[in-house]
């Protein structure tokens, strides 16, 4: 044995098998420098091939598996630039290789032949290698056991081109669609050689079930290559292999990859479908029955897909209503009835029905046979909503913990489809009735609470379809559960009870208005329903929910008195029950509507005032805490005093996000509800940003969101406290740096005032000083980037506010910030982090779209002072930090995802470039100026990123595809009133394939470098 091949072995035995981590990590290191090198070809190839080494046994297959590996990376990256001669020997060692390990171990027999599929894929001529390899197999075919081998390289083989491989260097599409061609052209000898294995009955070692599982592999993925492309459909159902694949359903041993060769088969060949629906009835009685009661659940699922597969193919064919229809549909209907806890079963078929019934519902009306397919299948779908809602009922206590099976869950989340289609079919009123039969609807007691939930869930899934009819049904039913529920002790809601008070609480918010319509004087019922339901921990959201609509609904009877007091009773109870934010957002938000609507001023604002009363007593208190300093002095004390000020906050927040606001001038001056709110935040607002409580996140968050929605609903009253506004933002921005949310609140006062020009110095003033801040001065490399993916986006976001939301005359103004905002953008653009990478790449493309709008309006005189001016200067200056940066994004695992943006970019540079080119701006920016800057870009690129000769293929295509999108955006940008121009045209398309393929070819190569064995 070779020192190589000894190294080799012993580190793969440290690898996998050494105690200690340290010697483990060296062995992987010393393993993936040696993957790289010229000697692991000769290595591998020789632990493969070579019987007479003597390899510990417990190491054997872990050193021989690794060889296998070794080779097909190897090809897979480095095989195009072997010369013939060696890739000849390199496929003969393989070939020699699966004959020797033709008996297993099967993994380390698949790596062999995976190898070999791409080594034969990157031979050059593909004809004569594949004519060769198939003399190769009738010689490997009539050794011992050769067979074996032959099997599992033709199972590989057109894996080899259906599949897109990922790493190293995989041939192009042409060169696999020639490989596919050549191979599918030994389809017949294939097949052949398929059946004669079929046939043989062989005592050699591997079992009878074992070779007919390997041969369904076989076919399964010669099937997915087309094989049977060429054969005509009648043909197709007389060929042997069908008859093989419908026996092997028999075989419980290949039941499987035979039901998924069946179904391959049939979703691509027209002619199946028939076929197969033929044998419907044989598959039921001699297959589905006698597995339904044993309860065999891999044999139902497997038939079950099959049969839902036979009837998506075909489904004019079911509609028909055959006898083999109808027995399928009741195959089916067997399986979704089956009791399986994951419901895996059920929910295999539900592409079937709804297949089904889209082709019904779709087949024109006066044609006669939808009439016949209604009455044909209107009984089976009645069946199957029978079935369905007992499938959909929760096995669990009305008292003890609730548990869903997580099978459950999902199968309920993919019903919505089919049961609208189910209540179209059967008439909504017929499917509502059918709902409320039972005799549940009325009792007082025994009530079946699993019954009563499914029904309710999937009275609520068909809500739009049902209230889109406009044909109310009776909802006394569930009022009288309304009833029921709303006077069970808070105690009692657990397990299936709770469930259950969810579900109509879900019925009551999708049914809002008709129970509302019959609810009068009653209204207090539903509302102390949804707040019994409030803070429950399942049914809270549905009420929650439900409660926003009676809210929104019922503005004409809400402010009356009785009401009133339920809804503070219910904002009172929300405060003690501590509930999540969100939810007492949602039911301060849904009071908040309700309260604005009152007709009369004094008491909308009374009402109003007792609404944030207790949130204002929370924040006021926090404040008190500066001047007395006992709070400070308990942490706990203080800290719930803190939590408090922030729900608080958060409650104020959902208060003006919600408040509605008056349309009419005259109206607005009789009601300023809304300006003394302002007053009222305004101040606890001031004194808050002034005192140390802002270094909580929290509270800093809890703050801004609030003041944010309330200037984003009540613009006008804030316009004066603009500068008292930004600077607050501002200098506590520079105090808490880790706190973005001043940068995003002082976006949305920029956004609303910025084009006011006499306010254009405190939003210049407040950029200036978020640039100054040292969070934003330290972002200078990706890895800074990445550690502050939440402040890129918020800086990039106010920066582009700023860009586009402020007079041309500021932005003039503005150089130097802007072009230092440019270069943090540039640099932010290559973190690994997308949503700041594209963030960043956002405001850059903002920027230049701002300096083509000028330099087209603008005329040739170039004048240093001007928005052309500022932005050529700052672009000839940044142009080459932005093209190394953007050719950065583009080298990244995640490169893929700034594609088109890098696109948009390039194509904005190259087009302000091109203007300038017929400009007196051409001494500062020019055509030159990208090509220089593109050059120098492509050879500051590390040598391991790009591939030989790359640099000097990349400079003159992407030139040419940036010159020609150029011209593409000049052309439609001419085109009045067309803004959005980016990507149109040939140009522009070419260069984002160019700059996509790039991306991708990069990332793969990256991929592949930092793979580990």
């Amino acid at each position: 044995m070779s020192s190589a091949l000894e190294k080799v072995v012993e580190a793969v035995r440290v690898l996998n098998h050494d105690t200690l981590s340290c010697n483990r990590v060296a062995a992987n290191q010393w393993l993936l420098q040696f993957q790289h090198s010229h000697a692991a070809w000769e290595v591998a190839t020789s632990l493969l091939t070579t019987s007479s080494l003597h390899l510990p046994s417990d190491y054997n297959f872990e050193a021989h598996f690794f060889a296998a590996q070794i080779l097909r990376r190897k090809i897979k990256s480095e095989g195009c630039y072997l010369n013939h001669g060696v890739k000849t020997d390199l496929l003969n060692a393989l070939l020699l290789a699966a004959q020797r390990f033709s008996m297993g171990p099967s993994q380390l027999l698949t790596q062999i032949c995976l190898a070999l599929s791409a080594l034969l894929l990157r031979m050059e001529d593909q004809k004569a290698t594949i004519e060769q390899l198939f003399g190769s197999l009738q010689k490997l075919q009539a050794l011992d056991n050769g067979y074996i081998a032959v099997l599992e390289l033709l199972t590989v083989l057109p894996e080899e081109v259906t599949e897109d491989l990922i790493g190293g260097t995989s041939a192009d599409s042409q060169t696999r669609s020639c490989f596919k061609r050549e191979l599918l052209s030994y389809t017949t000898t294939v097949l052949e050689f398929l059946i004669a294995q079929s046939e043989q009955r062989l005592d050699d070692g591997l079992q009878f079930h074992e070779r007919s599982r390997r041969i369904m592999r076989c076919l399964l993925s010669w099937v997915r290559a087309d094989c049977f492309s060429e054969i005509q459909p009648a043909s197709l159902a007389q060929h042997p292999l069908l008859n093989l694949v419908f026996n092997s359903l028999q075989i419980s041993y290949s039941f499987d990859v035979a039901i998924e060769v069946m179904t391959e088969l049939i979703s691509r060949y027209e002619g199946l479908p028939e076929i197969f629906l033929c044998k419907v009835q044989y598959i039921k009685e001699f297959l589905l029955l006698p597995a339904l009661i044993s309860r065999d659940e891999k044999i139902i699922i497997g038939i079950a897909s099959l049969l839902s597969e036979i009837g998506q193919a075909a489904p004019s064919l079911i509609a028909e209503g055959s006898n083999e229809a109808l027995l399928l549909a009741d195959a089916l209907l067997s399986c979704v009835a089956f009791p399986s806890e994951d419901c895996e079963i059920a929910d295999s078929t539900l592409p079937f029905w709804c297949s089904l019934a889209h082709y019904i519902l779709g087949m024109e009306i006066k044609n006669g046979k939808r009439r016949v397919s209604f009455e044909v299948f209107c009984p089976v779908f009645s069946a199957l909503l029978d079935a369905v809602l007992v499938r959909t009922q929760v096995d669990a206590s009305e008292t003890e913990r609730l548990y869903i099976p997580d099978g459950l869950i999902y199968f309920r989340s993919n019903l919505e489809e089919l049961l609208v289609d189910i209540c179209q079919l059967l008439g909504p009123t017929s499917f509502v009735t059918k709902l409320f039969s039972g005799g549940w609807a009325s009792s007082t007691q025994s009530i079946p609470w699993k019954e009563v939930e499914a029904r309710m869930f999937v009275l609520y899934m068909v809500s739009e379809a049902v209230v889109q009819a406009g044909q109310p049904f009776d909802v006394s039913s569930v009022m009288h559960l309304v009833t029921i529920l709303s006077n069970t002790k808070h105690d009692a809601l657990n397990g299936l009870l709770a469930l259950v008070y969810k579900t109509v609480g879900e019925v009551l918010g999708s049914y809002s208005k008709w129970f509302l319509s019959i609810a009068g004087p009653n209204l207090r019922h539903l509302l102390a329903f949804c707040a019994s339901g409030i803070g429950q921990p399942i049914c809270s959201k549905a009420c929650s929910s439900a409660l926003r609509k009676f809210c929104e609904e019922a503005s004409s009877v809400i402010h009356e008195p009785q009401n009133l007091e339920i809804l503070f009773w219910i904002i009172e109870d929300v405060e003690r029950k501590n509930i999540a934010i969100e939810e007492e957002e949602e039911v301060v938000g849904a009071i908040t509507l309700a309260l604005s609507c009152i007709p009369n001023k004094d008491l909308k604002k009374t009402s109003l005032a007792r609404l944030i009363s207790s949130s204002y007593a929370s924040i006021q208190r926090l404040i008190d805490a500066d001047v007395d300093q006992s709070l400070r002095q308990d942490p706990a004390a203080y800290t719930v005093a803190l939590n408090l000020a922030v729900r608080g906050f958060s409650r104020l927040g959902a208060l003006f996000g919600h408040l509605t606001n008056p349309v009419l001038q005259e109206v607005e001056c009789e009601d300023d509800t809304v300006g003394t709110l302002v007053g009222i935040l305004w101040p606890l607002l001031e004194k808050l940003f002034a005192s140390s409580h802002m270094e909580h996140a929290s509270l800093s968050a809890a703050v801004c969101r609030s003041l944010s929605l309330a200037i984003h609903s009540s613009a006008r009253y804030f316009l004066a406290l603009l500068p008292q506004i930004l600077d607050s933002l501002s200098t506590n921005f520079r105090m808490y740096q880790n706190h973005d949310c001043y940068l995003r609140t002082a976006a949305v006062a920029v956004k609303e005032f910025g084009h006011i020009e006499e306010y254009s110095s405190p939003c210049m003033s407040t950029f200036e000083r978020f640039n100054s801040s040292a969070s934003i001065s330290a972002l200078t490399s990706s890895y800074v980037c990445d550690q502050e993916p939440d402040l890129i986006e918020a800086y990039a976001s106010f920066a582009s506010t700023f860009v586009t939301c402020c007079p041309k005359a500021v932005l003039a103004a503005s150089g130097q910030l802007l072009e230092f905002s440019f270069q943090k953008a540039a640099i932010s653009c290559t973190a690994m982090h997308t949503g700041a990478a594209l963030a960043a790449m956002s405001y850059m493309s903002c920027l230049l779209d701002v300096g083509l709008t000028c330099m087209l309006e603008s005329d040739a005189s170039p004048c240093k002072e001007s928005l052309s001016g500022v932005l050529v200067n700052l672009i000839s200056r940044c142009g080459e930090g932005l093209i190394s940066n953007i050719l950065y994004a583009l080298l990244g695992v995640s490169a893929m995802t700034r594609v088109h943006k890098s696109a948009t970019i390039l194509q904005q540079l190259a087009t302000l470039c091109s203007i300038c080119e017929r400009t007196l701006w051409r001494s500062m920016l020019s055509w030159d100026s990208l090509s220089l800057w593109l050059c120098s870009s492509v050879q500051a690129l590390p040598s391991e990123y790009l591939k030989p000769g790359e640099a000097e293929a990349i400079l003159p295509l992407w030139l040419k595809a940036l010159e020609n999108a150029a011209l593409d955006f000049l052309k439609s940008a001419v085109a009045a009133g067309d803004n959005h121009v980016h990507m149109r045209g040939k140009g522009g398309r070419t260069l984002k394939r160019i700059i996509r393929d790039f991306a991708e070819s990069h990332r793969t190569t990256l991929a592949s470098n930092l793979n580990s064995f």
